[in-house]
């Protein structure tokens, strides 16, 4: 039979327990919810170009696009170097904990859901910078009822992961982003073009010029307020 555990050990161990409680509630319940009646009553509501986190806060913008059907994009990306996501699940998530806490590879990490016109990203794409995922260029796209060319058009959002954090709106652990997100989506754009797969290129309006936005994890951004789309060639 096992001994008790002394009173001091479990009075400090009720407190941990405590203060995981609090900031579990905090960061992914009462915060969450008081974004929601802001956003709803309060704050000027964004444009039709800009994401949103699961919680519904404002998350990163619009700023890319491809015009092309699924296979061929998931054919281009892994042609630039660029890995296919794996899906956000317990585990996954788990796994890229652990790839960032031990600086060890995961090519295929997942990315955080965010939300545009009421669904969460169809694909995502990204590139690791080092060993860890803790750095990475990423893009996230939505397949929309557009046609472009006589091609699917498919948005999205590039960005830059600098290092994982907690996000400055809720406490929440997520990934950190590089306020220049027109680099990011630039960089995307001639990643594609290098394999040769892009026909033209041209620009849509998307969440409108800033110099101050902010995303779902209280990130600072600036951009011109386009989206680049790259339009692809048939498949041979």
């Amino acid at each position: 039979m096992s001994e008790p555990l002394p009173k001091k050990r479990r009075r400090k161990l009720r407190g941990i327990t405590y203060l995981v409680a609090v900031y579990t509630a905090a960061a992914y319940i009462v915060i969450p919810e008081l974004w929601r009646v802001a956003e709803h009553y309060l704050l000027s509501q964004p444009g039709g170009m800009v994401t949103h986190t699961t919680a519904g806060i404002p998350g990163d913008p619009i700023n890319i696009g491809i015009a092309a059907d699924k296979a061929q994009i998931i054919a281009a990306f892994a042609k630039a170097g660029w890995d296919t996501a794996d899906a956000l699940t317990l585990r996954t998530a788990a796994e890229i904990g652990l790839a960032v806490l031990f600086d060890r590879p995961y090519a295929d990490a997942p990315v955080s859901t965010l939300v545009f016109e009421g669904r969460p990203q169809d694909l995502a794409f990204e590139k690791p910078i080092g060993d860890s995922p803790d750095r990475r260029n990423h893009v996230r796209f939505w397949f929309t009822s557009q046609i472009v060319d006589s091609n699917e058009l498919w948005l999205g959002s590039a960005s830059l992961d600098t290092g994982a954090g907690l996000s400055h709106d809720t406490g929440q652990i997520t990934h950190h982003i590089g306020p220049d997100i027109d680099a990011e989506r630039d960089l995307v754009i001639a990643d594609l073009q290098g394999t040769g797969a892009v026909a033209r290129v041209f620009e849509m309006p998307g969440r409108g010029a800033t110099q101050d936005g902010r995303n779902g994890g209280g990130d600072r951004y600036f951009t011109d307020g386009f989206a680049k789309i790259a339009v692809l060639k048939p498949a041979n």
